[in-house]
C-alpha cells in the first residue's frame, strides 16, 4: 500500500491517492480524493476494470460526498481458514489486503472505508465513527454515492428490478425476472428500477486482444453484489446505467450506483434509508474480477467477509426432496397424495418430503402429525411451507400469520419440532428494506432454536447467510422452475436460465432452483400440456450446475417406471454438498461445464443452451491420464439418454459434445 500527494493539472489542486494490491500484485485498488470527491479505480494486470467511480454516502448528521479529504491510512493483512458445510466449497482459504482510509468532509466529520482486496475479488464498506463530542450515537444513511464505471463497451448480463407492488397479489418485487445477455450499458432496465444483484459484465476486447488471430468477445469479466447484509442494514440494488456523474463537472464516465429500496416495498411499512446504531458500519460491496469466468464463478467473497451470528443448536444435514406441487399443483395437497411423494422419496433415498401451501386447510394440523410420523416411519423428514406474514402482499395462501412475529413464531416452531418437520420453506417477502432483513434474521434464529432449516422463496438474494445463519439453507431469488410449468415460453428459455445461473446469480449464493424436472411433459399424467424442452442428462446435470445443500429432485411417481434404470441409479447417488468447485468451460447464457468435488468423487457436467450442437476439448486435471469415463450424454441421432464410456488422453483431456438443450456428466 502506498499513499501520496499529487499534483492534479491543470486544475492545479492537491490529492491524495492510495493504492492496496492484492496478495498476488495483480490486482490494484487506487482511491483518491481529487477535488474533494472521493473515488476508486480497479486495474487487474494493469487493465482497468472499473473506471474512477465515485463513493461516498448523505447521512442525516453530515454529506460524505463532496469536500473530503484523506487523513490518513493503514494497511495490514489477513490469512485465514474456515470451513463451510452448505456452499460451493467445504474449506476455504482466504488471503487479501486490508486498508483502512480516514476522510475528513469540509465541516471536520469523519468517516473511514475498508478495503478487502484478495487476488480476484474487491470489497469495500463504509465506516461511521461518533462525531465530536460522542454524537451522534445513531445515523440514518440517506443515500449511496457510491458507484461503478466500467470501461466503455462493455456488455451487460442483468435481471431488472420490479416496481414495487404489483404482479400477482402484488408480490413483487419477487427477484424472479429474465435475464438479458450482451446488452450495452446503455439499454435501460425493463421496468426503469435497475437491476438485482449480483450483475455480471462483460468487457470490450483490449487493443492488443482485438489484433489476434482469434478475436476474444470479452477482455475480462466484472462481478458486482454485495455481502454481510443483516437487518443491521437494507439490502440493496444497482440503478439504470448514468451519463450523469458525481465525480466532477469535467468527468465523461457513465456509472450505475448503489441504489436503495423503494418506498412501496413491503406494502410501504418500513423506510428506504437504513438506520444504524454508532460507530457503526455497512454492508461489503463485492467485486469480482478476471481475465476469464473462472474466477467469477468459483468466488467465496460472499462469505469471506463475514462470520456466524449465531452457534447452530443441531448438526443440520443436507439432502434431497420431492415436491407435489411442481407438476400436481395445489389438488395435491392432500394427505394421500403427499404419502405417494413420501413413499417416492424414501424408494429414492432422499432425506426429504416438501408439502406446499394450504397443508393447515387440506390436510390439517392433526393429520399433518400423523403424515410426519409415517415419513419417518419410511426414513424420510418433511419440510413445511408458510407464507411469510400477513400484511405485505395479497398472497392468500395459507398458512398466515405464523412467521410474521415472534409469539406466533415460537408457538409454531414448538409444534413443528414436537412433530418431527426438519424444515420450513417461507414465501412472498418482497422487498430489501431494513425492516424486511430483520424478518429474514428473527425467522432465522428463531428457527435454530427448534433445529428447523429454512429456505425462502419469494425472495430476496441472500448477501452471506449461508455463513452468518448456520440453519439457512437457500433462497430462490430466481425466475425458477415453476415457471417452466406455468409457461411453454418460459420452458423454452429454461436451458438459457440455467446456462446464466453459474454465472451470476448462484455465484453468489446458494439458489433453490426448485426440481430437476424428469416429466416429458409438464403435467400429471406426462401426455397433456406443453413438453419439457431440455433432455434428461440436462436435467440431471441441472442438479450439480445449481449449488444448494438441499436439493429438490422434482421426480414423480410415475418416473420410477419409465426412467431407464441409469438414471435412476444416477439421482439416488446425487450428493447435494460438495468439497470444491472449478470451471471449466462456458459463456453465460449458452452453455457452461464446470466440476465439483464430493469427497473423493468428481462430477464433472455441462448444459448446452444453444440450438446447435457443441463440441467441445475438454482438459480435466482432476481425472489421472487415459483412466475410462462414466459418460452420461445425449445421443445426436435419437436425443435419448445413453450411458457409455470416455477415456481421457495423455494430456488429461476428452472430446465431448452436447445437443442443443442437452447435458453431460462425466464420472470416474
Amino acid at each position: 500500500m502506498t499513499m501520496a500527494l499529487l499534483l492534479m493539472a491543470p486544475m492545479a489542486v492537491l490529492a491524495r491517492e492510495a493504492t492496496v494490491t492484492s496478495p498476488d500484485g495483480k490486482l490494484q485498488v487506487t482511491i483518491n480524493d481529487n477535488d474533494g470527491r472521493a473515488t476508486y479505480a480497479v486495474t487487474l494486470d494493469g487493465q482497468p476494470m472499473l473506471l474512477p467511480s465515485a463513493l461516498g454516502f448523505k447521512a442525516d448528521f453530515g454529506d460524505f460526498t463532496q469536500g473530503l479529504k484523506i487523513t490518513n491510512t493503514k494497511a495490514s493483512q489477513t490469512d485465514r481458514c474456515y470451513e463451510m458445510r452448505q456452499v460451493k466449497q467445504s474449506h476455504i482459504h482466504y488471503q487479501a489486503t486490508l486498508l483502512t482510509i480516514n476522510f475528513e468532509n469540509a465541516k471536520q466529520q469523519q468517516m473511514s472505508m475498508e478495503f478487502s482486496v484478495s487476488n480476484n475479488d474487491v470489497a469495500f464498506r463504509y465506516l461511521i465513527p461518533r462525531q465530536k463530542g460522542d454524537n451522534p450515537k445513531s445515523a440514518v444513511i440517506l443515500e449511496e454515492a457510491t458507484a461503478f464505471s466500467l470501461p466503455e463497451g462493455t456488455t451487460t448480463f442483468l435481471t431488472p428490478q420490479s416496481g414495487e407492488m404489483v404482479g400477482w397479489e402484488r408480490t413483487k418485487p419477487s427477484y424472479e425476472e429474465d435475464y438479458h445477455a450482451d446488452a450495452p450499458m446503455t439499454e435501460r432496465s425493463l421496468f426503469g428500477k435497475g437491476y438485482t444483484f449480483p450483475c455480471l459484465f462483460g468487457l470490450p476486447p483490449t487493443p492488443s486482444e482485438r489484433g489476434g488471430t482469434k478475436k476474444p468477445e470479452h477482455g475480462g469479466w466484472v462481478l458486482i453484489s454485495e455481502t454481510g447484509v443483516s437487518s443491521a442494514y437494507c439490502g440493496s440494488r444497482l440503478s439504470d446505467y448514468s451519463l450523469s456523474s458525481l465525480l466532477s463537472p469535467l468527468s465523461s464516465f457513465g456509472s450505475y450506483h448503489i441504489a436503495y429500496p423503494m418506498p412501496g416495498e413491503n406494502n410501504g411499512n418500513g423506510t428506504s434509508s437504513p438506520g444504524i446504531a454508532l460507530p457503526g458500519q455497512t454492508p461489503w460491496r463485492t467485486v469480482t474480477v478476471g481475465n476469464s469466468l473462472k474466477p467469477i464463478l468459483e468466488t467465496t467473497v460472499a462469505y469471506d467477509l463475514v462470520e456466524p451470528l449465531y452457534e447452530p443448536s443441531i448438526d443440520y444435514q443436507s439432502g434431497r426432496y420431492t415436491w407435489s406441487w411442481l407438476i400436481w399443483q395445489d389438488n395435491s395437497i392432500n394427505y394421500d397424495d403427499q404419502v405417494q411423494f413420501i413413499d417416492l422419496a424414501s424408494a429414492m433415498g432422499f432425506e426429504l418430503c416438501l408439502v406446499d401451501n394450504w397443508w393447515d386447510q387440506n390436510i390439517g394440523r392433526e393429520r399433518m402429525a400423523e403424515l410426519s410420523r409415517y415419513a419417518q416411519s419410511k426414513g424420510v423428514s418433511l419440510m413445511l411451507w408458510y407464507n411469510s406474514n400477513g400484511h405485505e402482499n395479497n398472497a392468500p395462501q395459507t398458512p398466515r400469520d405464523c412467521m410474521s412475529n415472534s409469539i406466533a413464531r415460537d408457538r409454531e416452531m414448538a409444534w413443528l419440532k414436537s412433530i418431527g418437520v426438519k424444515g420450513i420453506k417461507v414465501d412472498f417477502f418482497g422487498g430489501d428494506k431494513q425492516e424486511t432483513m430483520r424478518l429474514y434474521e428473527d425467522i432465522l434464529y428463531d428457527a435454530n432454536r427448534y433445529g428447523l432449516q429454512c429456505i425462502f422463496h419469494g425472495c430476496t438474494l441472500p448477501r452471506g447467510w449461508e455463513r452468518m445463519y448456520p440453519n439457512y439453507v437457500a433462497s430462490e431469488a430466481v425466475l425458477a422452475s415453476e415457471n417452466v410449468y406455468f409457461s411453454e415460453g418460459h420452458a423454452k428459455t429454461q436451458a438459457f436460465e440455467l446456462c446464466m445461473h453459474p454465472f451470476c446469480r448462484n455465484a453468489t449464493g446458494t439458489m433453490d432452483w426448485g426440481g430437476i424436472i424428469m416429466n416429458k411433459y409438464l403435467s400429471k399424467d406426462n401426455k397433456s400440456r406443453h413438453r419439457r424442452y431440455t433432455t434428461d442428462i440436462f436435467e440431471m446435470a441441472s442438479g450439480i450446475t445449481n449449488q444448494t445443500a438441499v436439493q429438490c429432485v422434482a421426480m414423480q411417481p410415475n418416473n420410477l417406471g419409465e426412467l431407464p434404470q441409469f438414471e435412476l441409479d444416477w439421482l439416488r447417488a446425487m450428493p447435494a454438498t460438495w468439497d470444491e468447485t472449478c470451471f471449466i468451460d462456458g459463456y453465460p447464457g449458452r452453455y457452461v461445464v464446470l466440476a465439483r468435488r464430493h469427497g473423493d468423487d468428481w462430477y464433472v457436467v455441462g448444459l448446452n443452451a444453444q440450438q446447435e450442437p457443441l463440441k467441445l476439448t475438454l482438459t480435466l486435471p482432476m481425472f489421472p491420464a487415459k483412466v475410462q469415463l462414466k459418460y452420461y450424454v445425449d445421443d445426436p441421432r435419437t436425443g435419448l439418454p445413453t450411458l457409455t464410456t470416455l477415456k481421457t488422453d495423455k494430456r488429461q483431456q476428452v472430446r465431448v459434445e452436447m445437443q442443443p438443450n442437452g447435458g453431460l456428466i462425466l464420472q470416474q
